[in-house]
């Protein structure tokens, strides 16, 4: 895309105009703009090619399941008070009958979990399992980090740090496997449902295992004073692989991180331990590992290994044999992957990135040996977390815009995608009132050019006179977009300044560094953070105090 260059005179300008008063227009209420439901946890049913996903409808969470051939949506849940209770990790049974959940939000350091609503009755954070049809849901117990067998029948979870497990039936209570040291998470079945592998936090590091279910015994995988993470199955249960970080003592929280110790790619059997180095990561950029959403580490057909590098500078996806070799590179440019997930047939990628399209996501399919990627959408539109139905027919995202926010589609084959759930934005949401920000940039006081959205209220006319807002985002890891953004808080964020932009101000968000979005030497800028807030000239490049230092 092209990017606009608002003038160092226009930024002089709005700050010298920021005590003028406002026109007298009529602006769009926030709660006008926060009426929409936000949609998020998208989910493939493993066989009869259904979607679920969870919507939030001004604080009540819900779950939605679409199914062929109409895939017209169905809430199938009936939680309708805003208590705060988030849900999500949904996981289906292997004849996806029943979806299964956690409901609650984690506990804190005193093991108190959130009660925004002071409950007298307390809260918790806990599995459920609903009919896919739906009904009355069924409380499971205490836990979360779910994971349903792909076969036998039984579903494991982590309760205070040890691996339980429960079957989907419900036929009978829950049971704790195994009394461990450390914290269990990342739980995965293998195949045949028989083990599960793990991580076991230790602190300043951690394992994997492996979990024989019947026998209850333990094996770890090459155990060291390194981080391991990430287990993944061969897709025939005979090797497991991880993410194996090296230990390190120097401290880096909100510090920039451009290289470390190399990060490695291990491929174990499960039968001994042992484990072989498939692959090592080269010195310098993309040596410190970063991460995508979903599986860091994905097992594919043909016996291969997809994770992300950022070799180049850019989150990108590679592809190794799981034997080791040449890499394969998918996702070529400078640009950034961030949602990923295999076909079914584990032959193709799903991600979606803001190539060609900084400031905008857009989602593409790859396959796993390489080649050229299909972009599935295009234009000015925002799209994430995409999820191909079972029979491999149709693929399901979330999609947002400048105007109309966040919602669920589907596109089935070669057709155009239609909405998931038609009819749940209100009728009087206020589309047509919005205005669509402009992509610019600014200079910041040291030089340094600083991506940002320009929102211009719509009556503005040239020679108007109009006070001016500048919005800076949290995180810092994150990355204000074109459009509704596929954060909840950020997707609040943006409502916030289309109201700020329809009572008359001119509103300035700016994408300063350390955010995502724009490569690893913006985000890990020099200097930012704890080790000199370098930052804080992007601030100060926003809005000079005196127009003698404006741009």
């Amino acid at each position: 895309m092209t990017h606009r260059f608002a003038s160092p005179a226009l930024f002089g300008l709005i700050v010298l105009l920021a005590g003028a008063p406002l026109p007298a227009q009529r602006p769009i209420p926030i709660e006008k703009l926060m009426s929409a439901p936000f949609p998020s946890a998208l989910s493939a049913s493993p066989t009869g090619a259904m979607v679920a996903w969870v919507q939030n409808d001004q604080g009540a969470r819900n779950i939605w399941v679409a199914r062929p051939p109409d895939y017209r949506g169905r809430q199938i849940t009936a939680y309708t008070m805003d208590d705060g209770q988030d849900i999500g990790s949904l996981d289906w049974s292997p004849d996806a009958t029943t979806i299964f959940y956690v409901r609650g939000g984690g506990a804190n350091r005193a093991g108190d979990s959130p009660n925004p609503t002071t409950d007298p009755a307390g809260a918790e954070q806990a599995l459920w399992r609903i009919a896919a049809t739906g009904g009355s849901p069924v409380r499971i117990g205490q836990g979360t980090g779910l994971a349903v067998a792909p076969k036998g029948g039984w579903l494991a979870f982590v309760r205070r740090g040890q691996i339980w497990s429960a079957p989907v039936d419900g036929s009978k209570e829950p049971t704790q496997l195994a009394t461990l040291r450390g914290n269990a998470g990342a739980l995965h079945w293998s195949p045949d449902g028989a083990r599960i592998a793990f991580t076991s936090g230790r602190g300043d590091h951690a394992f994997v295992g492996i979990l024989d279910v019947l026998s209850k015994s333990v094996k770890w995988m090459a155990p060291s004073v390194d981080t391991d993470m990430e287990p993944a199955w061969s897709r025939d249960g005979a090797r497991l692989a991880f993410i194996r970080i090296p230990t390190a003592s120097k401290l880096t929280l909100f510090k920039p991180v451009r290289s470390a110790r190399p990060w490695s790619i291990m491929v174990a059997d499960p039968a001994t331990g042992r484990a072989t180095t498939a692959w090592t990561a080269e010195p310098g950029a993309g040596s410190a590992f970063r991460g995508i959403v979903g599986d860091q580490l994905s097992w594919t057909a043909g016996d291969r290994l997809i994770f992300p590098w950022e070799r180049t500078g850019w989150t990108s996806l590679y592809s190794l044999s799981a034997n080791g070799g040449q890499l394969t590179l998918l996702t070529p440019g400078e640009f950034e992957v961030e949602y990923v997930a295999l076909t079914p047939d584990g032959r193709h990628v799903l991600y979606n990135a803001n190539q060609d399209d900084i400031d905008r996501r857009d989602v593409w399919r790859v396959a796993v040996t390489g080649g050229v990627a299909v972009a599935v959408t295009r234009g000015k539109d925002i799209e994430w977390q995409p999820a191909m139905t079972s029979d491999g027919g149709a693929i399901a995202y979330f999609r947002s815009g400048a105007r109309k926010p966040a919602h669920a589609v589907i596109a089935i084959g070669s057709s155009a995608p239609r909405d998931l759930a038609p009819g749940t934005i209100p009728a009087d949401f206020p589309e047509n009132a919005m205005v669509e920000p402009q992509a610019v940039t600014i200079a910041a006081t040291d030089g340094m050019r600083i991506p940002a959205q320009l929102f211009l209220p719509a009556d503005l006319r040239p020679g108007d006179k109009r006070p001016a807002a500048i919005f800076f985002h949290g995180g810092s890891r994150r990355q204000m977009l074109l459009g509704w953004n596929y954060g909840s808080y950020y997707n609040n964020a943006y409502a916030f300044n289309q109201h700020l932009a329809s009572k008359g101000y001119i509103v300035l968000s700016v994408n300063y560094r350390s955010g995502i979005g724009y490569g690893m030497e913006f985000r890990e800028a020099l200097n930012s953070g704890a080790s000199g807030a370098s930052e804080f000239n992007d601030v100060m490049g926003a809005g000079p105090a005196s127009p003698t230092t404006a741009g």
